[in-house]
């Protein structure tokens, strides 16, 4: 699609953080965005929402739980009421959470695959099949992180969903890729993300080991969902980058 035509983006777990930041890029490139978050989050997905009306984009909120199917479907089909055809959806919802694999309940790590993974199976579904009936293809953008290619310890949960998003974005990537559909996601290192405010010590000791020496920002994830939903990135699918200040390289 011409980066001159109209173009939407929906964005999940767009309320906060790296969704925000996110949501935000893609309105200054020049999308108006489908905000999607949960419903006790509804306040701050509006928030968001009127700073990208303030950009001059259009925004609609369209609250559900990616876990469940035919809420997120239905976010979807919201989404297009509202702003048009999809042009990008980015599956960008996700919970962390440090614990010792001795210690982690089945219960936490139930959940950890319920958001992470589930999630964004059902977000890369929907977006497919909305891409499909407008016959039009579209670039799908999952939450992957640097876990997804070096494990880390404490993080036993998160990074094994985290490779299975890898996984799932690969496999995507080749079933797709005959409707035009390009699938790719982002694989951030240490965001300064109120997802670590549990964990803030771990969070100040893993700034020695990034060579770029600062903590991510939120912003700089958005500048690289920014170019995974470019035309830049016609020619890029199955692929997970890594924008981390240099703590991994593959």
């Amino acid at each position: 699609m011409s980066e001159t035509q109209n173009r939407v983006a929906l964005v999940t777990g767009a309320g906060q953080g790296i969704g925000r930041a996110i949501a935000l890029q893609l309105a200054a490139d020049g999308f108006d965005i489908a905000i999607n978050d949960i419903s006790k989050s509804g306040e701050k997905a509006e928030a968001v929402a009127s700073e990208i009306r303030a950009l001059g984009r259009k925004s609609a909120v369209v609250l559900a739980d990616v876990t469940q199917a035919s809420q997120i479907a239905k976010a979807f089909q919201d989404a297009v009421d509202h702003l048009g055809n999809l042009s990008v959806a980015v599956a960008n919802a996700g919970i962390a959470r440090v614990e010792s694999l001795l210690d982690l309940s089945p219960e936490a790590w139930d959940r950890m695959f319920e958001i992470n993974v589930r999630g964004v199976f059902l977000t890369y579904q929907a977006a497919a099949r909305q891409f499909i009936k407008q016959g039009t293809g579209g670039k799908i953008i999952g939450a992957a992180s640097q876990v997804a290619h070096r494990a880390a310890g404490g993080f036993a949960a998160y990074s094994s969903s985290k490779f299975a998003v890898r996984g799932l974005t690969q496999a995507a990537a080749q079933e797709w890729a005959a409707h035009g559909i390009t699938v790719n996601s982002y694989a951030p290192g240490v965001v300064d993300t109120a997802l670590w405010d549990t964990a803030k010590e771990i969070q100040t000791s893993l700034v020695a080991s990034i060579p770029l020496g600062r903590l991510q920002s939120p912003q700089d994830v958005g500048n690289t969902v920014s170019f995974l939903a470019s035309s830049k990135s016609d020619y890029m699918t199955g692929q997970t980058k890594i924008p981390d200040g240099g703590m991994v390289f593959a």
